[in-house]
């Protein structure tokens, strides 16, 4: 069998990154695709939520912080490499499931996966020749020049910190306008646009800096687009699908693992 696809979602907290991989697990099973929904967070609350392979069972953030007085920050930070401790486990129980996609939900807390060696640790020992990270943009800051800019450059760090190919996301878009929605993406294509609305409303002394953030972002080469997608409605899901298959495959569609369903 061919290896599979596995991508990290990652981004600031609230942006939605559980929400979304539950969301494409469920259109990639119902188009007929197998996915493995892969949890890393010790601290995960969602009761509703149902990965297949599930962090808790070997690390658990509530049992951290009473054994080692931690609080939530400590307990996160601990867990991290206690967790890097138990990756080969974890990723025995990834590789039985023999599925197209693997789906890894990042904790909350960005930094925690950005910034942290264990992370490192973690994504080198997951991630096969076919891996990328999906970096989810928070409407509520995407939809401001300056929060689209500092999103860009987070992005930008993740991909620095990973070296893996990224996808950019647009998530929630569905709580946008037609017109905020047409903005936002098109910032993501055409970097004059950008560069224009982040200097229209700038006092005079942050002009300089918003121009050197802007170089900034042209020498990060291009953004890949930015795919809106809404977990809510189920948009932009197929298109996020192929632009992780262009990424891993070509653009060629995988193979059916089974019949596809109307559900």
């Amino acid at each position: 069998m061919e290896e599979p696809g596995t991508i990290y979602f990652t981004g600031t907290a609230g942006a939605g990154k559980t929400t979304c991989v539950r969301a494409f697990a469920d259109w990639m099973r119902t188009a007929g695709y197998d996915a493995t929904v892969v949890n890393l967070d010790p601290g995960l609350e969602d009761t509703t939520f149902e990965p297949d392979v599930d962090v808790r069972e070997w690390v658990r953030l509530a049992e951290i912080q009473d054994e080692y007085g931690l609080g939530p920050n400590g307990a996160q930070v601990a867990a991290a490499d206690m967790i890097a401790l138990k990756i080969f486990d974890i990723k025995q129980a990834v590789a039985e499931l023999k599925s197209d996609y693997v789906l890894v939900d990042t904790p909350g807390q960005i930094e925690l996966f950005a910034f942290r060696e264990a992370s490192k640790a973690i994504v080198d020992a997951l991630s096969g020749d076919r891996s990328a990270i999906a970096f989810l943009f928070d409407p509520a800051l995407a939809r401001n020049p300056g929060g689209f800019v500092s999103l860009a450059m987070l992005s930008a760090t993740v991909e620095f910190r990973f070296r893996l190919p990224m996808l950019n996301l647009l998530a929630k878009a569905d709580v946008l306008t037609p017109a905020q929605l047409e903005e936002v993406v098109g910032w993501s294509d055409d970097r004059e646009r950008l560069y224009e609305a982040v200097t229209r409303d700038a006092p005079t002394p942050d002009v300089q800096l918003s121009t050197e953030l802007f170089r900034a972002i042209e020498a990060m080469g291009p953004l890949l687009g930015l795919v809106p997608t809404s977990a809510k409605e189920g948009t932009g899901l197929e298109a996020f699908y192929q632009a992780a298959q262009r990424l891993f495959a070509g653009g060629e569609d995988l193979e059916l693992s089974h019949a596809p369903t109307n559900d």
